[in-house]
């Protein structure tokens, strides 16, 4: 092959860029789709990606946006990829032909609890959803203070309106890769689905993609406007300048980063309910704040009054979310019935309410019962709340989903947590750091199975099962086999009815 042919050449609005081929497929990494946001950019709204000159090289990931480490205890599950630079502002693309046209586009957001993460960890390669014949796109997004502080001025959620640019960029330039701008699912995990559900409720977003897929991660966990001025306030004070936008802009970044980090160490470690509230629950001191104009409404009550309701979501949650916050820490063993019915009680269960937990897993000790209550808590039922807004608004088509593989006996006690069903979307188990989450012999039929049903949706717009309705809750059950179940663990879902 010749050198030419192992590097295509694709012309977009802002100039022309050189990838790499391989296997029959072409990578275009590290794209600019905004301006560096620093200097007089920092702690501003993206600004425009200034037009180059000549071919600009597109083979290698782009610089990650500034960020500290992940607490201690999940440092060694989720390797981070550090790469300097100040143009964070990238995203990446694999298509498998640059000449096609009409392909469906899948954008991939990432997660990270608002504070770490980037497009380029490996478990994120879109090889395998070009090889299916789509166009995917990965992005990086402003983190933690930079781009999700709130001080009440008019400046928030930067790290939205990056995704709202990243989104806008592919509406302008995805048809240079094959893709359909009409034709664009997008997807995240974590923080990433958080991003997305949020996005999906914004009139900012209005037509700027045509489905959606939610994994581990929905818009419950917005900060209202005194939460967010509480920790810009908490952060000020531990850079020790006023709460003013100017004064934090003026700190070095590197001890913006390490302030920030901090913080969100101690909300997910060592929480005071008297100093962080209801944060110590969510444990997410960084994530979109309803702003009043980026973010209008709280999402929630933005899909009660029909936003979003043309755009198909899958959204789910996998069986054992928590349990990787309570085996990583080392802490799920330890607990005893005092501690479970203390903890459960915090989370809004009342104590017949742990009964049914109880009842349902016979044997169980009161962690495992613990792991459930905080799954369904922070993830299932803001899920299924999603659900019901849009079925309850009309209109808007949802599928539910659970995932429900390994065993915790198969991974060293994680089981089926957060962020275990990544790499069997992606296809990416046998990628560098995958193992520590999936144990030592993932399996091949699953990956086959869960990759199927995202292309499926993304191509087809149906995964393979019944919509949800608030009648006859329908989720598609993924594990060795994919079925589909009502409403599975029902008495469950029916004990916090009152949570919102």
């Amino acid at each position: 092959m010749s050198e030419m042919a192992r590097q295509p050449v694709v012309r977009l609005a802002g100039g022309v860029v050189r990838g790499t081929s391989e296997a029959g497929l072409c990578a275009f990494l590290g794209i600019p789709y905004a301006a560096a946001p620093f200097g007089v950019n920092r702690m501003l709204p993206p600004q425009p990606v200034r037009p180059w000159d000549g071919e600009r090289e597109a083979t290698a990931f782009g610089p990650t946006a500034p960020k500290g480490d992940y607490p201690p205890q999940y440092a060694a599950l989720f390797p981070e990829v550090v790469i300097p630079g100040e143009e964070c502002l990238n995203l990446n693309v694999w298509t498998p032909d640059p000449g096609a046209a009409g392909l469906p586009v899948l954008v991939w957001i990432h997660g990270g609890s608002f504070m770490n993460g980037s497009s380029s960890v490996g478990e994120y390669d879109g090889a395998a959803f070009a090889q299916d014949g789509m166009v995917f796109v990965s992005i990086n997004y402003r983190l933690a203070a930079e781009g999700f502080l709130f001080l009440g001025d008019d400046i928030a959620n930067l790290g939205l309106l990056d995704q709202l640019a990243a989104l806008e960029w592919v509406q302008e330039n995805i048809a240079a890769f094959g893709g359909d701008p009409a034709r664009v699912t997008v997807a995240g995990e974590s923080a990433g689905a958080m991003s997305l559900t949020t996005l999906l409720s914004m009139p900012l977003a209005s037509g700027l993609f045509a489905q959606a897929i939610a994994q581990s991660g929905a818009a419950a966990h917005t900060l209202t406007a005194e939460q967010g001025r509480l920790v810009g306030g908490y952060l000020a004070d531990a850079l020790g300048v006023p709460a003013d936008r100017d004064a934090i802009r003026a700190v070095p970044l590197d001890k913006l980063v390490r302030a920030a980090s901090d913080l969100v160490t101690e909300v997910q470690t060592a929480a005071d309910p008297g100093r962080w509230g209801q944060l110590a629950l969510s444990l997410l001191p960084f994530a979109p704040t309803v702003d009043g104009s980026v973010l209008p409404t709280a999402p929630l009550a933005g899909f009660a009054e029909g936003r979003g309701r043309d755009v198909p979501l899958l959204i789910g949650s996998n069986r054992d979310e928590a349990r990787l916050f309570l085996v990583a820490a080392g802490a799920i063993d330890p607990i005893d019935d005092a501690t479970l019915a203390a903890g459960a009680g915090a989370y809004g269960l009342s104590a017949d309410g742990l009964a049914v937990y109880r009842a349902n897993r016979p044997g169980s000790g009161a962690g495992d019962v613990l792991a459930a209550v905080i799954s369904d808590w922070f993830f299932r039922v803001p899920a299924i709340r999603v659900a019901e807004a849009r079925a309850t608004a009309g209109g808007g088509r949802t599928w539910m989903y659970r995932f429900d593989y390994p065993e915790p006996r198969d991974n060293r006690g994680f089981g089926a947590c957060h962020a275990a069903e990544v790499a069997f979307v992606f296809d990416t188990i046998t990628r560098d750091g995958a193992r520590a989450l999936l144990g030592d012999a993932p399996s091949r039929d699953v990956v086959d199975r869960i990759h199927r049903v995202w292309v499926d949706f993304i191509v087809n717009g149906d995964p393979g099962w019944a919509t949800y309705d608030t009648g006859r809750r329908t989720t598609g059950l993924l594990t060795e086999e994919v079925d589909a179940v009502d409403d599975p663990a029902g008495d469950e879902r029916a004990l916090w009815e009152g949570i919102r």
